[in-house]
């Protein structure tokens, strides 16, 4: 790349570490990566997955696992359940 310009980037090492042994896994390094994210960044004229909340994560759903481990906590709401059995 006769034109390219160096770029700084501030991450935590843990992330960095992580993103350079899994790139390696794909036979590339961090700026072969991002160089690969930019340049179809470009083409799709945006971010080219989805970036989204994991619902998870959401409030509603965290404040009801909440109000589920105060219920919980307080004996309140403790309901027999039976165990469902995983296929192998």
């Amino acid at each position: 790349m006769r034109d390219s310009v160096n770029l700084s980037i501030r991450l935590s090492r843990e992330l960095k570490e992580r993103a350079e042994a899994l790139f390696g896994e794909l036979g590339m390094n961090l700026t072969t990566a991002l160089n690969v994210f930019l340049r179809q960044a470009v083409r799709q004229g945006g971010i080219p997955f989805p970036v989204q909340v994991d619902a998870f994560y959401a409030e509603p759903n965290l404040a009801h696992l909440r109000r589920v481990a105060a219920d919980m906590d307080a004996g309140r709401n403790l309901a027999p359940h039976e165990l469902l059995e995983a296929d192998e």
